[in-house]
């Protein structure tokens, strides 16, 4: 069985804390009026740059962006495509895709 790096795991999960983060941010300024909020192409960035598990976590604890159908698709595919993303690069690391 192959291992996945330690530096893998740390990019990871601050990636997603960040996302998270990100979400927590705009869903507090979403409830003051006239507040400078994230767009949310930089949210779809962050998700799509390996933080989509910590911006849908956003979205499920705080019930944020879960009217907005482009999210409620959008964002569990890149839960899907991160997977495999990384799937695959640690496929080549470990010294190639196809036995």
């Amino acid at each position: 069985m192959d291992t996945v790096s330690p530096y893998t795991i740390v990019f990871f999960t601050v990636v997603n804390v960040l996302a998270f983060l990100f979400m927590v941010w705009d869903k507090t300024q979403s409830r003051k009026s006239g507040a400078e909020r994230i767009p949310e192409g930089l949210l779809f960035f962050m998700a799509t740059m390996f933080g989509s598990i910590g911006v849908y976590l956003g979205m499920l604890l705080l019930r944020h962006k879960t009217r907005r159908w482009y999210f409620m698709i959008g964002i569990p595919m890149l839960i899907l495509q991160n997977g495999a993303t990384l799937w695959v690069i640690q496929r080549v690391a470990a010294g190639g895709l196809i036995y």
